[in-house]
């Protein structure tokens, strides 16, 4: 059995809806993971914020709208009588549920409620236009067997308990379908994954199952060896270790947040990234398995900023760098990289929402400066670090950019250095072309 995961870009029209139905339908006995549909978690967040102020008529505004557009969707998608009914039935009751929630007191229990009821429209679409093409399909309630624990992590026994017993109940089904994202806590009460959200589903669910495959479906290829915004002569990426995809994912070249494959990285699952606007394409494969001493990627960040502590009193000062970092920890700001001399730190954040605050606290320690706007590149593969030829083509590469800070030797899977946002354009093309062609 795969696990096939369906993102909201993949199921946005009634047109993609019938891409994704065919795939599905290339080979039976797959278990199939869908997110809501584009625009509705949006709408849905919009309905919640106009419930918690109290302004109905403009929540029942939205709803109305949305409601609207799903009337049109089902007009659209199915061709018999009999679904239609059904569909708008549905969408009907799924409606005057969220409309119920217009009242005085909202809360946060039922804001998770209100956002739930995205993928169980998705699903349950899905799931009837599957049947009407004449598919023996079975619907799974992620509801019934995803299930989190008092710290919100994924209770995995289970969630295989559960999922072993559904699925036996329905083993003479072609397709099996159910909801990513949604789950119960420890307490019975509807909430969600947080990071991660469906792609975590399918991870939790590819373990569960044993299967021999998670596909992450997207409507683009977005795994490729460069940033195609800004360079010319980039190539698909066909395989990533999973560190590799873990530091890849930093940098926002997928969004596949690291702790969402992580199921499937002990378990020893490969996940599998691929294009429903192109199917037949291979995608990129993301095992344990490594590509010995290859350069896969290269990526950039935006927005870095750079803090500077100079302190003459640092020299053999014990604990100074300590009070430094606790600085930042007590602002909740991860810190990306970090260099350090005899009189002074600099470090790097991509998160400045507190940097004044922090900025006012580290002068108890020394003279701090910022510098805003920068940008962290970083080059991804097995840069195996007793091996001193790769920092070598890297820094030869770039040798006529005006380097600012070097991290190499954290990861035997990244290379980074900062550069001014004025020459990340420049930096990133050089790249490409000396590394990889």
């Amino acid at each position: 059995m795969k696990v096939l995961k369906f993102g909201s870009a993949s199921i946005a029209s009634a047109a993609k809806v019938r891409k994704v139905a065919d795939i599905i339908m290339r080979k039976k006995g797959n278990l199939i993971v869908l997110s809501s549909m584009r625009g509705t978690a949006e709408a849905l967040t919009e309905i919640s914020d106009y419930l918690y102020k109290k302004n109905h008529e403009g929540a029942i505004e939205i709803i109305n709208a949305l409601e609207k557009s799903y009337v049109e969707l089902v007009k659209e998608l199915y061709e018999q009588d009999e679904t239609i009914a059904k569909a708008n039935q549905f969408v009907g009751e799924k409606f005057d549920y969220i409309r119920t929630f217009t009242k005085d007191l909202f809360t946060l229990f039922e804001e998770r409620v209100v956002l739930a009821q995205g993928e169980l429209l998705s699903s349950e679409l899905i799931y009837l236009y599957l049947k009407e093409k004449g598919a023996n399909t079975a619907l799974i309630p992620a509801l019934d067997f995803i299930r989190t624990d008092k710290n919100s992590v994924p209770d995995s026994v289970y969630i295989k308990e559960q999922l072993t017993a559904m699925l036996g109940a329905e083993k003479d089904s072609d397709f099996y379908i159910t909801q990513g994202y949604i789950c119960r806590n420890a307490y019975g009460e509807i909430d969600d994954l947080r990071k991660g959200g469906s792609d975590l589903t399918a991870s939790l669910v590819g373990v569960a199952v044993e299967a021999t495959e998670v596909q992450i479906w997207a409507d683009v290829d977005v795994m490729q060896n460069n940033d195609p915004r800004y360079v010319k002569g980039t190539i698909p990426i066909q395989h990533l270790n999973f560190d590799e995809a873990a530091e890849l994912a930093y940098f926002g070249m997928k969004i596949l947040h690291p702790s969402s494959i992580l199921p499937a990285k002990l378990a020893n699952i490969p996940v599998c990234l691929k294009n429903t606007e192109y199917p037949d394409r291979q995608g990129t494969l993301i095992s344990n398995d490594t590509d010995s001493k290859e350069i896969k990627a290269v990526a950039a960040k935006d927005n870095i900023t750079v803090v500077k502590v100079k302190s003459s009193k640092m020299l053999l000062a014990h604990g100074f760098l300590r009070k430094i970092t606790e600085v930042f920890e007590s602002y909740q700001t991860s810190i990306d990289m970090l260099v350090t001399s005899e009189i002074g730190v600099s470090l790097t954040i991509d998160d400045d929402k507190n940097l004044q605050l922090i900025v006012d606290d580290l002068k108890k320690y020394g003279t701090v400066s910022v510098d805003n706007d920068m940008v962290l590149v970083s080059v991804i593969g097995d840069l195996n670090t007793k091996d001193i030829r790769f920092a070598a083509r890297i820094l030869d590469a770039v040798s006529g950019i005006p380097v600012r800070m070097i991290s190499y030797g954290g990861s035997e899977y990244n290379f980074s250095f900062l550069i001014a946002k004025k020459d990340k354009e420049n930096t990133l093309q050089i790249l490409n072309d000396k590394l990889f062609n």
